[in-house]
């Protein structure tokens, strides 16, 4: 079984010597990975549906680049330190939080369909590389603990989570999904998310417009998503969004239209006059 799961012959060391570095055994019923010691030059681990509850065997490869270890019995990422780890999966286990992870080359952390409640750990001093992070589906609350500024992609997809804290450190972020959670309120965003030109608020519970203005702060916002949510059912729904939104290209599923843009803009002046009428009363 082990000989038909190693693959890719590639030079190793000082060039002068070859190995197997991919050692693929997906559903396989594999409860321990003790007989990855005997190949220490493994780079591309794949180990998914199996039953595996640990991961430290995995400290004899130290040239590992990429594992995939989702659908096991993980409880704790149980990672060794390994230098070179660049891509971490380790989706539909039983992680209970996002302690252990201590691998300064990480660019792709997926812990999706696990059961985390809080993120902890996850600091931007021990993760200057990361630059995509995957929580779907798991049972956090709060975006707090998230403070690592060289994310450039979030996923937070069905959570739980109705409030939005420390965004503020992610300023290099242009992806941020958090469709299907119970957002009622906007006032997490910065204006230090000079980055972000795409939010998925899909099926939460945002049910005002005025929450919307509350993404006036990010410059670069250019698609907007907020369907199913109760403020897509307001009248004027679309030219509201604009209105608030002016650098706004792209509202749900559908690119605004000149004619829409010229009578939010319309509408916008209008107002602006109205204002500075009062004001001079």
């Amino acid at each position: 079984m082990v000989a038909e799961s190693l693959s890719l012959l590639a030079k190793i060391s000082t060039g002068l010597a070859h190995a197997f570095v991919r050692f693929n055994i997906p559903k396989r019923g594999i409860t321990d990975l003790s007989i990855l010691s005997s190949f220490p030059h493994l780079r591309y681990v794949d180990v998914s549906n199996n039953y595996l509850k640990d991961l430290t065997p995995l400290a004899h490869c130290s040239h590992l680049l990429t594992l995939k270890a989702d659908y096991n019995r993980l409880n704790s990422p149980s990672l060794p330190d390994l230098q070179y780890l660049q891509v971490v999966s380790l989706n539909n286990n039983a992680l209970t939080g996002t302690e252990g992870f201590s691998h300064p080359m990480l660019e792709y952390l997926s812990l999706s369909w696990n059961k985390i409640c809080k993120v902890t750990g996850l600091m931007g001093s021990l993760f200057s590389n990361l630059h995509t992070l995957e929580l779907r589906a798991n049972k956090l609350t709060t975006t707090a603990g998230l403070t690592i500024p060289s994310l450039k992609n979030l996923f937070l997809a069905e959570n739980s989570i109705t409030e939005l804290v420390g965004l503020e450190h992610l300023s290099q972020l242009t992806t941020l999904h958090l469709r299907d959670n119970l957002i009622q309120h906007l006032t997490g965003f910065h204006s230090n998310m000079k980055a972000l030109q795409y939010i998925n608020l899909r099926n939460n519970k945002l049910a005002d417009m005025i929450e919307v203005e509350a993404l006036c702060c990010l410059p670069m916002l250019r698609a907007l998503i907020l369907l199913e949510c109760p403020v897509a059912d307001q009248d004027d729904y679309r030219t509201e969004a604009l209105v608030s939104l002016r650098r706004l290209e792209r509202l749900d599923k559908f690119e605004y239209t000149e004619e829409e843009r010229r009578e939010a803009e319309d509408l916008y002046v209008q107002r602006q006059e109205k204002e500075i009428c009062s004001e001079d009363v």
